[in-house]
């Protein structure tokens, strides 16, 4: 027991109390760790997703929007932002279990976000405050949907913001 009591001190010591609520001390400016949503960008992807979504772009991690908005999404395939991505009915059903139930959950993203854009959800925005609209436009980014271009690590769900590289 008196070998764990050091090691709880250590690990308590890097918690620090905010606004009553437990968060990561860190030395940096940024959002403490309680202010972001709660998203869970690290689920397991489910391959017919992989095969089927990112054919045509980055395979967003489903916890980036709340199940209303993924339900929403895959009913209107047909006319998917100015896309017809159709599928048959099995795939469509696979595909809207897996994205809601590994959708965002309420409380943290209970808003559903304009014309259900990652990119235009409160969070997002809060995220990327910093970019300037002509960062977007770079030829090597070219929009705000397209998390690899910073975000290296994107496509297996990690968005660390220690690890953006913004290309020129």
């Amino acid at each position: 027991m008196r070998k764990r009591i050091p090691l709880l001190i250590g690990l308590l010591s890097l918690l620090t109390l905010v606004g009553g609520r437990l968060a990561w001390a860190d030395d940096d400016d940024d959002e403490h760790e309680w202010s972001r949503p709660r998203v869970s960008t690290r689920v397991p992807m489910l391959p017919a997703y992989q095969q089927e979504c990112a054919a045509c772009h980055m395979a967003y991690p489903p916890g980036m929007l709340p199940a209303a908005s993924w339900q929403s999404i895959m009913t209107g395939l047909p006319k998917h932002y100015g896309s017809d991505a159709s599928l048959d009915v099995a795939s469509v059903k696979k595909l809207t279990t897996w994205l809601t139930t590994n959708a965002a959950p309420n409380r943290s993203m209970s808003n559903r976000p304009p014309q259900d854009r990652i990119t235009q959800s409160a969070w997002f925005v809060r995220q990327h405050d910093e970019i300037s609209a002509s960062v977007w436009k770079r030829p090597a980014i070219k929009s705000a949907a397209n998390c690899m271009a910073c975000h290296a690590g994107a496509e297996q769900g990690d968005f660390n913001e220690h690890r953006v590289r913004i290309p020129r």
